[in-house]
């Protein structure tokens, strides 16, 4: 965002993304944002590749000590070059399964069966809301694992799993949940406090290991019409992201959502609210960061980024 320092972007993070999730995180981005030689060594790099979760899912990978901001900063100086080699070949590919939580009431509500295609589908754990538990409050869908909690409030809980009988991502490097260097990096992703998170992530990759979707690298624009074209003509294709479209340059943003506009498919994002052009929204619950849920470009909730939470505000699905 023009304007806006790296070394504002850790304070906000700090702020607003690990106050309350990560006191690890809270405190190495703050140390980061004060650290004029590292800040220095960060905008080097593309803009994109700047963001705090890349930069400690890095140091994570490599063996950095992340809850010991001091250490962590002279890791950071010693072995700065190798970050930077995993920062520019990797994206945070966090590949949250919790965040099927926020998507299945959509998807339950939808004409069934369904064809899924996920845009920035990282390993395709999100390609399986048909396999997962959820926890809504007092109310629970499925017996599959993981069980995922939400906090909904402002609909009824969905009451049925969604039919799914294609499922596919499109992803510029997509991982492989059999391999261990691909593994390594979403377990580096997670953030350190979050054992849940790890926990469920591995339970996701079992499922997705047992019965792997199809996975196409490719670019969200140049190479989605094609992928679509693969879904079976009886199920009703859905289009989806979720906290994908802020690492995606501004005019391949507007391509992608000018296409997905054009196809015969409901479109489901859910995105933070500086990415898609939603006028009109409301406030949002608390302070913390929320993303926002949308069907068919029309905002409808917020939602928290790990799928903790969902806010409704609009329509029923």
């Amino acid at each position: 965002m023009r304007g806006v320092t790296t070394a504002l972007i850790y304070g906000e993070f700090a702020a607003r993304e690990a106050a309350g999730e990560s006191p690890a995180y809270e405190n190495l981005a703050v140390a980061v944002s004060r650290d004029a030689h590292l800040i220095g060594l960060l905008d080097t790099l593309p803009p994109a590749k700047r963001q705090p979760n890349l930069l400690f899912a890095a140091g994570r990978f490599l063996g950095a000590p992340v809850t010991d901001p001091p250490a962590f900063l002279e890791f950071a100086a010693a072995n700065w070059e190798r970050i930077a080699h995993e920062i520019r070949r990797r994206a945070t590919q966090t590949n949250e399964p919790a965040r099927c939580a926020l998507l299945l009431p959509l998807l339950a509500a939808l004409p069934q069966p369904l064809a899924l295609l996920e845009v920035g589908a990282s390993a395709g754990l999100n390609l399986f809301p048909d396999r997962y538990a959820y926890r809504y409050g007092d109310h629970v869908l499925g017996d599959g694992g993981p069980l995922l909690d939400c906090a909904l409030t402002g609909i009824d809980p969905p009451s049925r799993l969604p039919e799914v009988v294609w499922r596919a991502g499109l992803d510029l490097n997509p991982l492989d949940v059999t391999d261990p260097g691909d593994t390594a990096w979403l377990q580096a992703l997670i953030w350190p406090e979050q054992d849940d998170r790890r926990e469920r992530q591995r339970a996701a990759a079992r499922v997705a290991a047992a019965d792997p979707p199809l996975l196409v690298r490719g670019d969200l624009v140049d190479d989605l019409p094609a992928l679509a074209a693969k879904a079976p003509a009886e199920a009703t294709l859905v289009v989806f992201h979720t906290s994908v479209l802020y690492q995606v340059p501004a005019d391949r943003r507007r391509a992608f959502t000018d296409l997905v506009r054009t196809m015969r498919a409901h479109w489901i994002a859910v995105e933070n609210p500086t990415v898609l052009d939603h006028a009109g929204l409301p406030n949002p619950p608390d302070e913390r960061l929320h993303n926002v849920l949308a069907l068919d470009g029309r905002p409808l909730a917020w939602a928290r980024p790990h799928g903790e939470a969902l806010s409704w505000f609009g329509d029923r699905p």
